[in-house]
Order: C-alpha cells, then structure tokens, then sequence
C-alpha cells in the first residue's frame, strides 16, 4: 500500500500544473489513472493483468478490464479529469456492458473520484454505488492520502483475489435489503407473525393490537430515528424524534450566530451516497438510540444528524461520500488509547456539536466508533 500512498501524493502535488491546461481522457489515464491501477498491483502493461479498449461479447469497448486467471473480473470505465461523473447514461452504460458479461463490478472514474458499482443488484443504475473514494485535496473535506488508499486498497489484485469485494458487497446489499423487510413485517405485522410471537411468548390471551404496538416499538427503538416510516399505521410510543418528513423544524442559533430554517430528513442527508456509507450511518443511528430509546432524540441539521438528550447534543454525524464524520463531546487529553482515526478539533472548524472527531469510512472501525459514543453519553446524559 507504500506505493499507492505515494501515488496519491504525487498526483496531489501535481495536481494544480495538470488542471491549467485540462486533462482530457487520454493524458488523464496517463498521468493519473495508470499509475494508480500500478498501485494497485495492476501492471497495466500486462495483457495478463490487464486489457486497454476490451472488446465485450456485445462488440463494445471499456477502457480497462482487469484480470485474474485468464477471465475478467472488473471493468473500469474512465472520464476527463474534471468530470463530474453524475450522467446517469454513463452510469448506465457501464453497468450494461458489466452485468452484459456476467461480472459483478464495474467502476466509473476521473482519476480522482471513483465510484464502484456492483452491477448485478435489483435497483437503479445509481443505487448500485456500493462506495466512491475521492483523492481530491480540495474537497470540503478531503481525506488522508493514507485513507483514500486504505479505501480504494479494496480494488487492489491483492484484495480481489482474496474475495474481500465480494463479501462486502454482499453482506452490505443484503443488509439493506433484509432490514427493509424487516421493517414492512414489523411496522405492519400480518397476522400470521402477530400469533407466533403470542405462542412463543405463551400467552394467547395478550390483544392482537398490543402485539402490533410492541412490536412497532421494538423496531423503532433499534430502527433509523427511533420512528415509523410515513406508511406506517400509528406510531411508537415513548420516542423522541425532531424534523421527520413533512415537518419544518425552527432551529436554535449556532454557534456560529447563524439561525438555520429548513425542512431536512434523513432522505436530505443520506440521497445519492454510497450504500455502504448508508449502512455505516445507520448502524451508528442505532446504537445511539440503543443507549436509552426512552431518552434518545434525533435532530436533523443543515450539514449534521443531531443526537440528543434532554435537548443537549451528545453526537453529531457528517454523510459525506467516502465516509461520515462523527463529533462528541470528549476532550482529546482525556480518552484512552484513541484511534487513529480520531483527533481534537477543539481549535480547528467544524459542522458538529463537540470537539473530538471521529472520521468513519468502514464497518470494521464500530467497535471503536461505538466505544466513544457511549462514553459521550454517560458523560452527557447520564
């Protein structure tokens, strides 16, 4: 990974002599995307490892193919270097010729922002954006160059060999779509599922309606906001949840002095990102209101999801594209062993409630996200 650190460094370097002219496709595979499939244990001069212009099946071209074992397995579509990869027909495009060949996963870049769709999955053409790394230094919010290549490292020879993609993708889409039935059982339970959970809890005498109510209770306790979707038939008692669709929150003034009027939702903050980055947030969103669902409540801001108890924020959540950014009110000095991942924001800008920050882009970093959260918590609330 040394070597593709040193890559994104050296494009970041040159970044500002390459833009003044313009990079149109060519150089900008040149200059930028080769050397980074390098990195990346593609010897792009290989026909072996890798396939410029692949003919597919269909008679149609893709930039790269890259191999394994004498087959294809991903196949990278590349743009200008100032593209802004948002036409849905290129998007399209590649997932066709992608799904046209019987391969999972495609990617659409600029060299600098790279986005990486699973093809196969049941959805939109853009829904099926499993995560996008951007290497751009002048993003709002840029990440590390070693954090960028952790990230794009899943797209590494070494990492698809193993299988890590795949798994991820899978468990990641499956997830999603497991909860989202989940959630049509419990919010509006059938019958069928109201008298099993009366037989297994061995009382038939408990009214079918307390049943629906507890479990629509259950759910929205662990489920995103702690409140039920707008189909729903009734709502959960006991839950504390600010702005939900529909309703226009009156904010309080920030620190900034600036007082925020508008209608957000979770829709606002999580549209058009990544999947895994909506099921990153969304397991942080339940293990906030796992805490106390009694207590708990969500507020949504322009720029950040609020957690709050007794009107007192104690996380903050940023959806960014490669990942979230999460602010709680620790002191740096004080939390033990704190991840690399973390740092003191104290005397640096920032969107959230609290000065110690937490920069999120995988599941594998939870038990430590987590671990803080909760020590936010007890420190505020408890």
């Amino acid at each position: 990974m040394d070597k593709l650190i040193a890559v994104i460094e050296n494009i970041r370097s040159n970044l500002d002599s390459w833009r003044k002219p313009g990079l149109s496709e060519t150089p900008t595979r040149t200059v930028v995307i080769d050397p980074l499939l390098e990195g990346l244990g593609w010897e792009v001069r290989d026909p072996r490892n890798v396939r410029l212009e692949y003919v597919t099946c269909a008679k149609k071209k893709v930039d790269y193919a890259l191999f394994l074992n004498g087959k294809p397995v991903i196949f990278i579509e590349a743009k200008p270097l100032d593209d802004e990869l948002g036409d849905v027909k290129a998007i399209q495009q590649i997932i066709a010729y992608t799904t046209g060949e019987g391969l999972t996963w495609c990617v659409l870049t600029n060299g600098l922002v790279w986005k990486v769709y699973k093809s196969n999955e049941n959805l939109k053409a853009p829904d099926k954006l499993m995560f996008e790394v951007s290497l751009n230094p002048l993003d709002a919010e840029p990440l590390e160059a070693s954090e960028a290549a952790w990230l794009l490292w899943r797209l590494s020879k070494t990492e698809v060999e193993k299988g890590t993609l795949d798994v991820l993708g899978e468990n990641t889409f499956t997830d999603a779509k497991v909860r989202k039935g989940v959630e049509a059982v419990l919010v509006n339970p059938p019958r069928q599922l109201v008298n099993l959970v009366k037989t297994a809890i061995e009382d038939k005498t408990l009214p079918n309606k307390k049943v629906v109510e507890s479990l629509r209770r259950i759910w929205a306790a662990g489920n995103i906001g702690g409140a039920l979707p707008p189909n729903a038939k009734g709502s959960p008692q006991g839950q504390k949840t600010i702005s939900q669709e529909g309703f226009t929150p009156k904010r309080e003034t920030s620190k900034r002095g600036k007082r925020v009027i508008g209608d957000y939702s979770e829709v606002f903050h999580t549209s058009g990102k990544p999947q895994e980055i909506i099921e990153l947030y969304r397991s942080i969103d339940r293990f906030c209101f796992s805490l106390d669902a009694a207590t708990v409540g969500k507020e949504y801001a322009a720029k950040t999801i609020n957690y709050l108890c007794d009107g007192k924020a104690f996380c903050s959540v940023h959806v960014l594209q490669s990942g979230l950014r999460v602010w709680l009110h620790l002191k740096f000095a004080e939390v033990k062993n704190p991840p690399g991942f973390a740092r003191d924001v104290s005397e640096i800008g920032h969107w959230g409630s609290g000065d110690f920050e937490v920069r999120v882009s995988e599941l594998a970093q939870l038990a430590d996200v987590t671990r803080l959260i909760r020590q936010s918590f007890d420190k505020r609330c408890v």
